[in-house]
């Protein structure tokens, strides 16, 4: 059974491999403006996982 940090980890590595993706989808669909604006949301949503989570991983 997961605990809930390790549960935790994994939604703020999905959500941020989603942004990237939809970051990538609007590059190549032509609104670049739009994906340059969503991919900064990556290394936002992994430093706001790394606070929440905190604790560097001294378990």
């Amino acid at each position: 059974m997961m605990k809930w940090t390790q549960i935790a980890r994994l939604g703020f590595v999905l959500a941020a491999g989603a942004s990237f993706l939809f970051s990538v989808s609007l590059w190549f669909t032509g609104s670049k403006e739009q994906g340059m604006f969503v991919g900064l949301w990556v290394p936002s949503i992994l430093s706001f996982g790394t606070l929440m989570l905190g604790r560097g991983g001294h378990e």
